[in-house]
């Protein structure tokens, strides 16, 4: 029996009424041909837009036959990488990070930068859908030839990053792209994944709305190489300094980090442009003073030590859930525990066990 997705060799595919025949033609193609490795990669070192899409579609599928062609591109893009500055931008939900990001962008691209955004949207945990808006709110840099804008969705990522953000960087920097941002979804789950793989990491907070003082836990302000009060415009530039003053007391509560560089706090109104510029001198003083110091190079050889340990452990709870046995007793396991027959702890040690992982 077929599934009703697919199609016998005889019969045509089934065809929406109102679907233009030849773009389902071309759909149809694109299907059944092979992904060539050689050509994308030959493509993204050329500087084809399309062909970058392509490989980062090709690095974030879950298809079993997708994933040693993805590690085969991502291997020949490694020597041509690691020249761009990674920039990670977070904040809650309605803080302004996509409107920041393309003020931010438009500016370096002003200044001769190509411009990589790796946008992450939420993925809902009910229909695991996300809404991918972010070329929508970023119509403006969306335009320029220099600049390429990829949203994807978290999944079931922790982080507020995409599964395959890392990967994508690579493959950016690979296509000529001097500055990398990525926006985080910014849901206060766990930014170290975030931070794990940036040069810089900005903080986009909000005043007046009760945003202050989530600012002044711990974990968030270490990672912070800069605080930014977005909206500081109209009748909340007042309310934006105070919020800045807050911050720079909060800051002083803490050691030096061992980069040696002190947080600054900035306003910015991303609507109108104000402080953008402020922004970009920031970091440039930053990465002056973390090449000269050695904390520059020391990060980037940890977060690859950090990648090493994250790609096994992807590849052991992979691994894990599609091991034949675990497929098999995993459901009655489940039923077990809801039935209170064992407790979690008894079927996770059974179930390591019988997938020899233990």
């Amino acid at each position: 029996m077929t599934s009703h997705n697919s199609t016998s060799k005889n019969q045509s595919p089934i065809i929406p009424s109102g679907t233009n025949q030849k773009a389902m033609d071309r759909f149809m193609k694109l299907q059944q041909k092979e992904v060539s490795v050689p050509a994308i990669f030959e493509a993204i070192i050329a500087k084809k837009t399309t062909a970058l899409s392509q490989g980062i579609t090709l690095v974030e599928s879950t298809q079993k036959k997708h994933y040693k062609k993805a590690q085969q591109l991502i291997e020949k893009c490694l020597p041509y990488s690691n020249k761009a500055i990674r920039i990670g931008i977070t904040g809650v939900p309605g803080v302004g990070k996509s409107t920041c990001i393309e003020a931010l962008g438009n500016l370096l691209i002003q200044q001769g930068k190509k411009v990589a955004v790796l946008a992450v949207d939420p993925s809902s945990t009910i229909s695991g859908g996300s809404i991918l808006g972010d070329k929508t709110r970023m119509e403006l840099l969306v335009r320029s030839p220099e600049a390429f804008i990829r949203p994807s969705p978290s999944g079931k990522s922790l982080g507020g990053v995409a599964r395959k953000t890392r990967e994508s960087i690579i493959l950016c920097e690979a296509a000529g792209y001097d500055i990398i941002i990525i926006e985080t979804v910014g849901v206060g789950q766990s930014e170290t994944v975030v931070h794990s793989m940036v040069d810089f990491f900005l903080l986009l907070k909000l005043a007046g709305a009760g945003d202050e003082l989530q600012g002044i836990k711990r974990g968030i302000i270490e990672m912070a190489d800069a605080i930014v009060i977005n909206k500081a415009d109209g009748d909340n530039i007042k309310a934006a300094l105070e919020a800045k003053s807050q911050f720079k007391k909060a800051l002083h509560l803490y050691p030096i980090a061992e980069s040696n560089w002190s947080p600054e706090v900035h306003t910015c109104s991303a609507l109108t442009n104000e402080g953008i510029d402020d922004i970009w001198k920031i970091i440039q003083t930053y990465l002056d003073t973390t090449k000269k110091n050695g904390f520059f190079e020391r990060n980037r050889i940890r977060q690859n030590e950090f990648w090493l340990v994250q790609t096994i452990e992807e590849q052991l709870k992979h691994s894990f859930y599609n091991h034949p046995k675990i497929k098999e007793t995993l459901p009655s396991q489940l039923e077990a525990i809801q039935q209170q027959k064992i407790t979690p702890f008894t079927a996770a040690a059974y179930l390591l066990e019988i997938s020899k992982l233990s």
